[in-house]
């Protein structure tokens, strides 16, 4: 296939290399098309991305910080650390980004109702909030796992008026709450948009995700380069689904001089049941839409993902990541249970912030990264979101903080 070819069949079908596509329900065929048609005509609507830019800017708070942490820079002993604070947007991560462009469109289309999936909550706390903002009718799907564990924003959630409704099935975790939103979507797609939350699903939602959550790499390479009058030497994200990582690397993946590091949860050990590092020990396979890495026994069966974060205990990867890794532009890595409720710690108590405990997995590769590299070189975080949500479970689970 020559590259004219090549790049026709990506666009219409949503291909990263052999990864991607759309492998849903013929039911969905109608929905996702619009979808695409849609999406394709909004890129490039002027009035539309200026309506987007303007709710990021004066809802949101964007552009959020980059800044230098020097306490951890000095305590880890090598290479200075940078930090994108996606903490310090509203509703404290950077799901907001995608779920304000996603309403934006489900808006232009007439939907009236909006859905989604959500693990740490986080997701659907965007969504939620959304839903308040423009008077849509906001249902979340949460396994009930994940709501005890994150209590905290099930009720802000429900402040926000959405109605949170719990899945017993499976491991009652992000991937059974991504299949029951999916049926959702296929019973009512007439008046109700998906807001999927993360680079996964069929095509054009891993592309959608990618294109909102971009203003974060976007942003960190111009803040970057206007700082320090260079670029960094490492760019490091922690991986689930994928959507800050894919969206921080966004700003950086043509400079090839910039390695970029992905970070999964390894969980309690490698064992299958374990962990949910999925690009390490993944294989090739089709989930909720889509031919990506999953985590898979030898008959093909999924296997339960797990974590001590809720929002990275899903047993796929986007399929721009699978690509990423595959093709070697992209390194991925993993961070254990212990190691990331470690730096969790570590993080509160050095430089003052509570990170999200997705985000600490990342904390954990960065600070072995940092003394590889040495004190010349700069590493840029991507701080996915604070840990507001996590702090009850973290308090749990070690029986005391100090």
């Amino acid at each position: 296939m020559n590259k004219e070819l090549r790049k026709q069949f990506d666009e219409n079908e949503g291909y990263f290399g052999e990864f991607g596509g759309r492998y849903a329900p013929e039911v969905l065929t109608e929905a996702l098309e619009e979808l695409q048609r849609v999406y394709k005509k909004l890129k490039k609507d002027k009035v539309f991305q200026k309506d987007v830019s303007n709710y990021l800017r004066n809802y949101v708070h964007r552009p959020s910080l980059l800044s230098f942490a020097p306490n951890l820079t000095k305590e880890w002993g090598g290479a200075k650390i940078w930090l994108k604070r996606e903490d310090l947007n509203h509703t404290g991560a950077h799901k907001i980004n995608n779920a304000i462009g996603q309403a934006l469109m489900a808006r232009y289309m007439g939907k009236k109702r909006i859905i989604a999936e959500t693990g740490a909550g986080q997701h659907g706390l965007a969504t939620a909030t959304v839903g308040a903002m423009f008077g849509f009718e906001t249902v979340i799907y949460m396994g009930d796992v994940d709501i005890k564990r994150q209590e905290l924003n099930v009720v802000k959630m429900k402040m926000m008026g959405a109605t949170v409704r719990g899945v017993s099935a499976g491991e009652a975790t992000l991937k059974e709450a991504t299949s029951e939103a999916m049926r959702d979507w296929a019973l009512n797609v007439k008046d109700t948009h998906y807001i999927v939350g993360s680079a996964i699903g069929p095509h054009p939602f891993p592309t959608i995700v990618k294109d909102f959550q971009s203003i974060i790499g976007k942003e960190s390479r111009k803040q970057f380069k206007k700082l320090t009058g260079t670029l960094p030497d490492a760019v490091v994200a922690c991986v689930g689904g994928g959507s800050n990582a894919i969206g921080m690397f966004q700003g950086f993946v043509k400079d090839k001089k910039v390695a970029l590091y992905g970070v999964e949860a390894g969980g309690r050990n490698t064992e299958p049941g374990n962990h949910s590092a999925t690009i390490t020990y993944g294989k090739i396979g089709f989930l909720h839409g889509t031919k990506t890495l999953i985590i898979q026994d030898d008959n093909g069966q999924i296997v339960p993902a797990h974590s001590v974060s809720a929002g990275l205990d899903y047993p796929g990867v986007g399929p721009e990541h699978a690509h990423l890794a595959t093709s070697g532009r992209v390194k991925y890595a993993s961070a254990t249970d212990e190691e990331a409720l470690s730096s969790f710690l570590e993080i509160c108590k050095v430089e003052g912030i509570i990170p999200a405990l997705e985000t600490s997995h990342a904390f954990h590769f960065a600070k072995k990264l940092a003394k590889e590299l040495g004190k010349k070189k700069h590493i840029l975080i991507c701080l996915s979101g604070r840990g507001d949500k996590d702090a009850a479970e973290v308090y749990r689970l070690l029986g005391s903080v100090e």
